[in-house]
């Protein structure tokens, strides 16, 4: 008698839970292939020295670019703006400079790093500027900070 018992709960259980539709796949979203990386997510840094191993950070921001440009940069709208119209590619961006400065020859280098996710791929970006003049004549915001 008991598992008569049983059963009926059980199945007076299942037909209470289909009716509301609780349980069961009927009502499950297909699933959706997704990335393991968010659209972008990126961290950026500046510090004296010759290449990313042996520099000493001296100032480090965050940008993310989807859906809005967000993070601790301080032109974020700008820097995600350069980034999309370069297609992610910073050395686009670090390689093209004001037209008739002039800088020193100084050697006091100063390396800038990206890492992180651009459009969904994982990033690491290093470039050396001979010194802060070379760096602050890129026409970029995406490392003026």
């Amino acid at each position: 008698m008991r598992k008569t018992t049983g059963a009926i709960g059980l199945g007076a259980a299942l037909a209470v839970s289909a009716a509301l539709g609780i349980g069961g796949t009927a009502n499950a979203a297909p699933a959706q292939p997704r990335s393991l990386y968010p659209p972008s997510a990126l961290v950026l840094t500046v510090g004296w020295g010759a290449d990313a191993a042996s520099t000493e950070v001296q100032r480090a921001v965050t940008l993310s670019c989807q859906p809005t440009p967000t993070g601790t940069h301080p032109a974020a709208t700008q820097a995600c703006a350069e980034l999309r119209a370069a297609d992610g590619s910073f050395s686009a961006l670090t390689t093209r400079s004001e037209p008739g400065r002039v800088c020193t020859k100084e050697w006091h280098p100063i390396t800038v790093t990206a890492e992180g996710i651009w459009d969904g791929r994982k990033v690491w970006y290093e470039h050396t500027f001979a010194n802060n003049c070379a760096k602050s004549a890129t026409s970029t915001a995406v490392f003026d900070f």
